[in-house]
């Protein structure tokens, strides 16, 4: 199982991050110990002061495929679910300035918080889910995916000419602005519509 995340999907993230807009998806991957399943507590890492969260909605992948054509995309998978890509964003910041990989600050021990995933019937359209974080009952992330600037058909096509995709494999799709920094003792939700999806501490 991996994790294939993307980054820069939402023009106002992109914005916020004085970051340019692609002209293709940026793709980058977690191992699977970042994961963190069943609302586990995140333990703050020692090596940064500023880590950052990131909600996104998630899409587990149901078959194998590689050079998926977008137009059959849909048939590879069949849930979907939200997530947090944490990101040291002291230590990233470092590695960019140096023209260096981002993986240290993407991809440690727990940066990767998901909940559980529900069948994709369950929504009219994927691309216009309204999906949100709180911290401590305080609204900090809002986004709807009709705003994402890659649609996840186009992001699983694009993904599939390099890797090959697995039962399993979760797509982490892109973050709405209002990232900001995690403190000991927050508590983060996180909500699909109005659903509850993902709830737990940071320690």
């Amino acid at each position: 199982m991996k994790i294939i995340a993307v980054g820069r999907n939402y023009a106002e993230h992109i914005k916020e991050l004085n970051n340019e807009q692609p002209d293709d998806p940026v793709i980058f991957t977690k191992p699977e110990t970042a994961i963190l399943r069943n609302n586990e507590p995140f333990y703050f890492p020692d090596f940064s002061t500023d880590v950052h969260h990131e909600v996104e909605i998630l899409v587990k992948i149901s078959r194998t495929g590689k050079h998926i054509d977008e137009k059959f995309a849909h048939k590879y998978y069949d849930e979907i679910g939200i997530g947090i890509d944490f990101t040291a964003r002291d230590l990233q910041s470092k590695l960019k300035a140096k023209g260096l990989p981002w993986d240290l600050a993407k991809g440690f021990n727990g940066s990767a918080p998901i909940s559980s995933f529900v069948p994709k019937s369950e929504f009219a359209d994927l691309q216009n889910l309204n999906f949100r974080l709180d911290v401590n009952g305080e609204t900090r992330q809002q986004g709807n995916t009709s705003l994402m600037l890659f649609k996840i058909d186009y992001l699983i096509s694009f993904v599939s000419r390099y890797f090959l995709l697995q039962q399993g494999d979760i797509l982490f799709t892109g973050t709405p602005k209002g990232v900001g920094p995690v403190q000991l003792g927050d508590r983060l939700t996180a909500y699909l519509e109005d659903r509850n999806m993902l709830e737990f501490d940071v320690k």
